[in-house]
Parts: C-alpha cells; sequence; structure tokens
C-alpha cells in the first residue's frame, strides 16, 4: 500500500471514530441531578408463623309447641355443655351469646288451579324455635380434637377458627418489624442505584410504621390459614373424634420512610 493511500485510509478511519463518538454522547442524555431530591418510599415485611389458637362455636337449638319446654331444654343442655367443656379444657375462655326464640309457623295452604285463592289469613303458631351459642377459645390444640368431640354429644359444632393468640403475636413484633426495615433499606439501594447514586448518598429523614402517614394503603387484616364451619348435627350420645389441622397465620406490616440525598 503507498504512502498516499495509508494516509487516506487513516483519515477515513479517524472520522468514523469522532462520528461515532458524537453519535453515543447524542443517544446517551446527561445524568439529571439529584442533589437534595426526597424520595418517599413504601416497604413491606411478612412473616407465616404456625396457628397456636383455636375459636370453637357451638349451638343448641331445640324445638317444641311448648315454648317453655323448648326453652328449659336448651338451657339445661348449654350448663352441661359448659360443665363438660370446662373439664375437658380447663384453661379454655367460654362465652355464652345469641339467645334467640322464634316462632315456627304452619306451612300456608298450597293452591292449585281448580282450587281458587283464599283471602289472606294470619299464619298459625305451630311451635317455637330455641337456641344458644357457646364460643371457646383455647390453646389446648393437642386435645381439640376430644374436646369438641365430647361436646357434639350435647351440641352441634357451629363453626371453627384458627388463628394466632395475642401472646404469640406479640412475639413476632420484634421479628417483623426487622424484616419490614430491612426491606426499606433494600429498596433504598435499588433507587440509589437507579439514581447513579450510592446508597451512602441517601438519608433517611422519616419511618412511618403502618403506613399512618397515609402513603401507603392500610395492611390487610391476618389471614386465618385454616377455617372451617360444620353443618348442625343430631343429637347423639357418641361422637367420632373430628380432624383438624390448625395451618398458619400470614402477618405484615408496612412502613413509609422519606429519603433525601445529600
Amino acid at each position: 500500500m503507498t504512502p498516499s493511500r495509508k494516509l487516506m485510509l487513516g483519515a477515513v478511519l479517524a472520522t468514523a471514530c469522532i462520528a461515532a463518538q458524537a453519535q453515543t454522547a447524542m443517544s446517551a442524555p446527561a445524568p439529571v441531578p439529584t442533589t437534595g431530591t426526597m424520595v418517599v418510599v413504601p416497604a413491606n415485611g411478612e412473616i407465616s408463623v404456625p396457628n397456636d389458637q383455636a375459636r370453637v362455636t357451638l349451638q343448641v337449638e331445640e324445638q317444641d309447641k311448648d315454648k317453655a319446654a323448648a326453652a328449659s331444654r336448651v338451657n339445661q343442655k348449654m350448663k352441661q355443655g359448659i360443665e363438660l367443656l370446662k373439664r375437658q379444657d380447663p384453661q379454655a375462655a367460654l362465652k355464652s351469646y345469641g339467645y334467640y326464640t322464634y316462632a315456627v309457623y304452619a306451612e300456608p295452604p298450597q293452591v292449585t288451579p281448580q282450587q281458587p285463592r283464599q283471602p289472606a289469613k294470619a299464619r298459625q303458631v305451630v311451635g317455637w324455635r330455641v337456641g344458644q351459642y357457646l364460643e371457646m377459645t383455647t390453646e389446648n390444640l393437642a386435645a381439640l380434637p376430644k374436646t369438641v368431640s365430647s361436646a357434639q354429644a350435647l351440641m352441634s359444632l357451629n363453626g371453627l377458627q384458627f388463628g394466632l393468640s395475642p401472646a404469640a403475636a406479640k412475639k413476632l413484633d420484634a421479628t417483623l418489624v426487622n424484616a419490614t426495615y430491612r426491606n426499606l433499606e433494600e429498596r433504598i439501594g435499588f433507587i440509589a442505584d437507579a439514581m447513579h447514586r450510592a446508597p451512602s448518598d441517601a438519608v433517611i429523614e422519616t419511618v412511618d410504621f403502618e403506613g399512618s402517614g397515609n402513603y401507603a394503603a392500610a395492611a390487610p387484616a391476618p389471614m386465618m390459614a385454616k377455617a372451617m364451619r360444620a353443618d348442625m348435627a343430631q343429637e347423639s350420645t357418641t361422637v367420632a373424634e373430628p380432624s383438624f389441622e390448625p395451618g398458619e397465620s400470614t402477618v405484615n406490616m408496612r412502613l413509609v420512610g422519606k429519603v433525601r440525598f445529600k
């Protein structure tokens, strides 16, 4: 290659490099200044733990033509049921509620094409339905099947929910706070990287736990991992023990941090 051709090729390559550098400078925007920028950062912590408490709803219901007779049987069964539960689970908390008395009316006469519709009449009371509810809260989950089975000889199992006891929920508080704050630090790091800043340039000015400053949506209530509702059963002298799986509850915490970049 002659010297003139080498000189020409070098000039072409230099021109190409200058053009490429100019194109790169035009396509890459200059970083936006972020000094003094205030950033609001929401964070969330979540923990799943085994349930340690059960809330059992039991019911007594009787029907009779004589209202007093129905009420008497309900009162007697409820008293016996409470005494039985206290023997089976002395540490359980019991609460009776929802005493009700309803009239039972005769069925209205059927209307057929051959029989003209009769004027409406007051329906006749043919009986009375009387009942009461009893709620039992216990942490003795190992004995729960036997306790419920014994109670079902007198009462009906109306509902069952598993959850966390107040003591267990309180013990989780420190762990939940740590998990939520770690999530806040992680998010601040991601934001700093996106802003081409070092995490050490960020200064946390406010930490608002539970989003009470209305920066974040309210946290959902803890979920019950297992819930059951049972149909009313007929009275029986012995009832086979039911099978229960307490499952887990998920608890969470939200916070909002105000972060300013130096």
